[in-house]
């Protein structure tokens, strides 16, 4: 019974602990299920986020739920259907994933030097294509164009005369009309001079010409190069059987010739009533020019305006100048040496001298092969010195002296500038080319400083603003 009794008192030790350890593994159990709950609620909150922008996207309980407590919905008895089945937003990855490196943007992924020359290339093309497009439009319509750059040639030497007119008080179209007609006697005048002198000279320089070539003959037959007569023979049968050959062609040439006359007739008729206008109403087409531009870009080409036309009067009136010096200096030594067609040779030197570089040298050539068809080889080696002198006192004297400083342009930018200019617009073209790059020079010149100085300005205001005064504070902000 003792023990019996002994082993009840263990049992009931025993029975009186397991409610005390059913309610520590409760009490356990609740906790467990608190902190579950706690981290499940967390990733709840984690998984509502935007991974992007950090900002919270409300879920489709939210959205719901504010629909039903809305005012509207209260208020109106038609409200939107709320999708219940709205996808739930991608949880992040989890820490212990591998990171994954986003692409680079292409733009990123090309050096910077590429970049620079692809933008420069392809403004280059465009530059190019509309170089070349402005430049088919003007061989399209070449006799209207050279008719009008003659005709601001012509005006930027005649419009000082104008001015001087009215100065004196003769009214504006009256003073037009003198200066243009004046101008255009003398040029006509000047231009029957020379085609007079030819034709009455024409039976004298044949017979002179013939007996060039029979002392040109001659002295070569003499000279130490061991020329024979019969290779001089086959030379001048060559020369005629070539001639008999091209019959066809010069004869085409020929009615080309009449074509290029009509147009030539219809260019100066053209050139004639322009520069009548631009002469008349000058400052009036300036306006209307400057009305087409940009209001923003307007007061610099404004201010370019006059410097260009400055520009291209000193050009006009310096050639003008230098050209009828050495035609007056060519003529009279050539007409001393007693060379056939002295004046109309000294026209030709006048004419030629308008284009820079090749003009000197084409006319001079052509008067020492005059002088050596009609006077013989001392003759033309006399006449190849005086023009050699004349065009070096021209190059480094007159030009110099005259023209100044009023049109700069490099020797390189003549030489690419009548090039380019010739083979665009033939002979008119190389006329015109050198003016053309001396303007364009003046212009660029005055922009970038006109931009400069724009520049500096601005920010010299923006120094010396005054500072922005401050916000009246209200009583309550103080407060």
């Amino acid at each position: 019974m003792g023990r019996l009794s002994g082993g009840d008192k263990g049992n009931g030790g025993i029975m009186a602990k397991v409610p005390n350890l059913l309610e520590r593994l409760g009490a356990g159990l609740t906790r467990m299920g608190e902190r579950l709950d706690e981290r499940r609620a967390a990733a709840e909150a984690d998984a509502e986020l935007d991974p992007v922008s950090a900002v919270p996207v409300p879920s489709a309980a939210a959205h719901t739920a504010a629909a039903r407590t809305s005012p509207a919905a209260d208020s109106s008895d038609e409200t939107e259907p709320v999708d219940d089945h709205l996808p739930e937003h991608v949880p992040p990855p989890p820490a212990y994933a591998p990171a994954v490196s986003a692409r680079p943007d292409p733009v990123d992924a090309v050096p910077w030097s590429m970049r620079v020359a692809a933008a420069v290339g392809w403004r280059l093309l465009v530059l190019a294509g509309s170089i070349y497009v402005l430049t088919q439009i003007i061989s399209a319509v070449s006799l209207v164009v050279l008719a009008f750059v003659a005709a601001l040639l012509i005006t930027a030497l005649l419009q000082p005369t104008v001015a001087r007119l009215k100065r004196m008080g003769l009214p504006r179209g009256l003073a037009t009309a003198v200066t243009a007609i004046s101008g255009f006697v003398i040029m006509g005048l000047v231009g029957w001079f020379v085609v007079w002198q030819v034709m009455d000279n024409l039976d004298d320089l044949s017979s002179k010409v013939r007996a060039g070539i029979e002392e040109l003959k001659h002295w070569a037959l003499n000279s130490p190069f061991h020329v024979t007569e019969d290779q001089i023979n086959q030379i001048a049968k060559n020369l005629s059987d070539t001639i008999g050959a091209n019959t066809n062609e010069i004869t085409s040439a020929g009615l080309q010739g009449v074509t290029v006359l009509v147009e030539v007739l219809t260019g100066i008729l053209l050139a004639m009533f322009s520069t009548l206008f631009l002469l008349y109403d000058g400052p009036k087409i300036w306006q209307w020019v400057l009305n087409l531009v940009p209001e923003a870009a307007r007061p610099g080409v404004a201010g370019a305006g006059p410097k260009a036309w400055r520009t291209l009067t000193a050009y006009v009136r310096g050639t003008v100048l230098v050209a009828l010096i050495d035609a007056v200096c060519i003529g009279i030594g050539i007409y001393f040496l007693g060379v056939p067609m002295a004046v109309p040779l000294a026209v030709f030197i006048f004419l030629f001298a308008f284009i820079p570089l090749v003009g000197a040298v084409v006319s001079g050539a052509l008067a020492v092969v005059v002088a050596l068809v009609t006077d013989g080889v001392f003759n033309a080696l006399m006449v190849l010195l005086v023009v050699l002198a004349v065009q070096q006192i021209e190059g480094h004297v007159l030009q110099p002296f005259i023209l100044g400083r009023a049109v700069r342009v490099h020797p390189l930018a003549v030489v690419l500038s009548v090039a380019a200019g010739g083979l665009v617009g033939g002979i008119g073209g190389a006329v015109v080319a050198v003016p053309l790059v001396a303007v364009t020079n003046t212009v660029v010149g005055y922009l970038r400083k006109y931009s400069r100085e724009n520049a500096l300005r601005s920010a010299r205001a923006v120094e010396h603003a005054p500072p922005p005064a401050a916000a009246p504070v209200s009583a309550g902000d103080r407060e």
